[in-house]
C-alpha cells in the first residue's frame, strides 16, 4: 500500500509490535512509555509488548500512583516523571577530555562518540510542543549545544494524541494539545472500542511515510477515523486544570512586587523538582574534574536549576538569595520573560510541576491567585 505524507491507515497491536520491529532494525534505539517501579517512565524498548497497556496513572497536586485499566490501552496515560529531555538533553554529558602529552603539550579531545539514533514512541502532544521550544532554545540563536542538535537531527518522532488527559494537564489553555498538526513523523491515536484495539496514524513525514510502507497496515476507515477525532476532541472539555485567560507575559510583567511570591515562598522547599521535571528547562553548570596525577581533566555539562542557591553565585554572593525571589524567577521566567528571548511561553501545559512537587504547588492556581491580587 503506498504512503505519502498526509496519509491516513490504521494500525492494529500486531502492526505497531512491527512497528517497533522495524524501527530497531533501521538501527534506531526505540524509546517509549513502561511500567516500572510503580511509574510510567520512559525506557528503551526490545518490543511493543513493553507498552504500558491496560495501564493508567491517578494525579494530583503533589499526587501520582499507577491504576489498573480495563480496556487494554497503550497510551491512556498522562506526562510521567520524565520527559523526552533526558534523551534529547540528557542530565550529564562530557563535552571534552585533555591530555598532557610526554612533551608537555596538551591534546584536546571533542566528546562526539556513542550518541544513538533515536526513535521516540508515544510523544504527547504537549511533549511534542516541548520538543520544538527546546529546539528553539538550544540550536535556534548564535550559541547551539552541539549535542542536542546531533541528538535531535536523529530523532524519529512518533506522537501519540491525548484522549484522556489526568486532572493536573492543561495544554488546552497553553495551546499544546491535546491534538497535534505539526513536527511529527507519524502520528497515532488510540481507539478501543466495540470493533477492535486499533490506532489511527497520521503520516507527518517522507521518513514517516516510508516507514508505514515497510509494515502491516489497513486503509483508513471513516469509523475508526471518527472515533479518533471524537476521541481528541471531546478530551478538550476533560482537562482537570486551566491557566487564567489572561496574558500571562503582562501580567508576570506586572506582578514583580505581588505579596503572593511570600505565600508561595512560604511553602515552596526551593528543591528545584519542578525544574527536573519540566520538559522545557534547560539550564546547566559545567564542571570540570582530574585524575590525581594531573595529566588529564573532563569537562562535563550537568543540568542545574534557578532554585539552587548557587544558580545566580557571582563574586561576593548569590543574586537571588531568597526562596521569594528563586520562585518568581522561574515562573516569571517560564511565562514572561521567555517570550523576550524565545518568541514563546516556556511552559507546555503538561502538569509534571504540580504532580511532582513535594508540597503540591499548583502553577495554574499561583497564577490565578497573582490575576486575582492585580485586580484588587
Amino acid at each position: 500500500m503506498t504512503t505519502t505524507p498526509g496519509a491516513t491507515a490504521v494500525l492494529d497491536r500486531d502492526g505497531l509490535s512491527a512497528l517497533v520491529a522495524a524501527l530497531a532494525a533501521d538501527g534506531r534505539t526505540v524509546v517509549g512509555p513502561t511500567v516500572r517501579d510503580g511509574a510510567i517512565v520512559l525506557a528503551e524498548l526490545d518490543s511493543a509488548d513493553q507498552l504500558p497497556y491496560g495501564w493508567g496513572v491517578e494525579l494530583e497536586a503533589g499526587h501520582y500512583r499507577l491504576r489498573r485499566r480495563e480496556d487494554g490501552a497503550a497510551f491512556a496515560h498522562s506526562a510521567g516523571p520524565q520527559s523526552w529531555k533526558n534523551f534529547l538533553h540528557p542530565q550529564r554529558e562530557k563535552l571534552w577530555s585533555a591530555d598532557r602529552q610526554p612533551d608537555g603539550t596538551v591534546e584536546i579531545s571533542a566528546e562526539t562518540a556513542g550518541r544513538p539514533s533515536y526513535a521516540f514512541l508515544g510523544v504527547r502532544p504537549c511533549d511534542l510542543r516541548a520538543i520544538a521550544i527546546q529546539d528553539r532554545v538550544l540550536t535556534g540563536g548564535a550559541f547551539k549545544d552541539g549535542g542536542y542538535q546531533e541528538r535531535r537531527r536523529g530523532a524519529f518522532l512518533i506522537a501519540a494524541e491525548c484522549a484522556e488527559p489526568g486532572a493536573t494537564c492543561f495544554c488546552v489553555s497553553m495551546g499544546s494539545g491535546p491534538g497535534v498538526d505539526t513536527g511529527f513523523d507519524l502520528a497515532l491515536t488510540e481507539v478501543v472500542d466495540g470493533t477492535g484495539h486499533r490506532f489511527f496514524v497520521r503520516v507527518g513525514s517522507a521518513a514517516g511515510a516510508a516507514l508505514l510502507a515497510k509494515i502491516p497496515h489497513h486503509e483508513a476507515d471513516d469509523d475508526t477515523r471518527d472515533a479518533a477525532v471524537g476521541a481528541v476532541s471531546e478530551a478538550v472539555d476533560k482537562m482537570g486544570r486551566a491557566m487564567p485567560p489572561v496574558s500571562l507575559r503582562q501580567l508576570m510583567g506586572e506582578s514583580l512586587e505581588a505579596e503572593r511570591w511570600d505565600d508561595v515562598a512560604s511553602r515552596c522547599l526551593t528543591c528545584g523538582n519542578c525544574t527536573m521535571v519540566c520538559p522545557t528547562c534547560f539550564c546547566t553548570t559545567t564542571e570540570e574534574v582530574t585524575d590525581l596525577t594531573g595529566d588529564h581533566a573532563e569537562r562535563w555539562q550537568r543540568w542545574d536549576s534557578c532554585f539552587d542557591l548557587d544558580f545566580s553565585y557571582v563574586h561576593g554572593g548569590p543574586v537571588r538569595s531568597s526562596g521569594r525571589s528563586r520562585y518568581r524567577q522561574w515562573l516569571t521566567h517560564k511565562l514572561g520573560t521567555w517570550h523576550d528571548q524565545f518568541d514563546s511561553s516556556g511552559c507546555v501545559g503538561c502538569g509534571r510541576c504540580i504532580v511532582w512537587c513535594p508540597v503540591g504547588i499548583d502553577i495554574t492556581e499561583e497564577v490565578e491567585a497573582l490575576r486575582e491580587e492585580s485586580e484588587r
